[in-house]
């Protein structure tokens, strides 16, 4: 039970910080990790053609002492023919033990270089597997360059996609909370109009009211008098 809460921790923990980083710092952090793999693998390598080229020298070095050992132990076999020719026992015995210890010693560098040889073989398809493997991961590596491009240019694409999501957001909730709409400028104007209508009304149900409309119809009375008398200076009676 322990071990199952602590695995859900850990996985929660890693999705927070997952969450919490910057893709750039991401994308920056992967192509280091692959051009250090690439070095490292740049690194072993040159040690395997190194190796390669070190036994190359070794051949060749076992190649000629085993020419030499070959050479003397031919010399040492016809000097002492030539002692068994000339009835000398003394030198047939110094050169045939001189020549059987310069074949011993041929033996051991054939079979060295033998040996060489077979190790030679194996260090070639080394080196082949080792230039290829190279040749491969720096075609990633190019590749991988080749997408941090394509994915810093999205990155930076959603960036300022958010941006002006953002600033249309803020635009669109000043709009709602900021500014006064039409449908409420239009309410203030009826209950004005509402609320001047009912005064109006309240005053004319009033005596002040009842003394203004009277005052008002005597002016009108009066104004229709005048009226008269100036179309009747104007020669306009009917």
């Amino acid at each position: 039970m322990f071990k199952r809460l602590w695995g859900y921790i850990k996985a929660l923990f890693r999705r927070t910080v997952e969450g919490a980083m910057d893709p750039e710092v991401e994308i920056e952090q992967a192509i280091q990790e692959a051009r250090k793999q690439d070095q490292v693998l740049r690194n072993q390598a040159a040690k395997v053609i190194a190796h390669r080229t070190q036994l190359e020298a070794k051949i060749e070095q076992a190649a000629d002492t085993v020419g030499e050992a070959r050479e003397m132990a031919k010399k040492a076999l016809l000097r002492a023919e030539d002692a068994k020719t000339q009835g000398d026992v003394e030198g047939l015995n110094k050169w045939t033990q001189a020549a059987q210890s310069i074949a011993l010693k041929l033996q051991a560098g054939e079979n060295n270089l033998n040996g060489l040889k077979d190790q030679y073989e194996i260090s070639v398809n080394q080196a082949e597997d080792a230039k290829r493997t190279v040749q491969q991961n720096a075609m990633r590596l190019q590749e991988l360059a080749a997408k941090r491009m394509e994915l810093v240019g999205q990155l930076q694409q959603a960036k300022m996609q958010e941006a002006v999501n953002s600033a249309v957001e803020s635009i669109s909730a000043s709009m709602e909370h900021e500014a006064p709409s039409l449908d409420k400028v239009q309410d203030k104007i009826q209950a004005r109009l509402s609320e001047a209508k009912a005064r109006s009304e309240l005053r004319e149900s009033t005596p002040e009211g009842s003394e203004a409309e009277l005052r008002d119809a005597i002016s009108l009375a009066q104004a229709d008098t005048k009226l008269e008398e100036l179309k009747a200076e104007l020669g306009l009676t009917e």
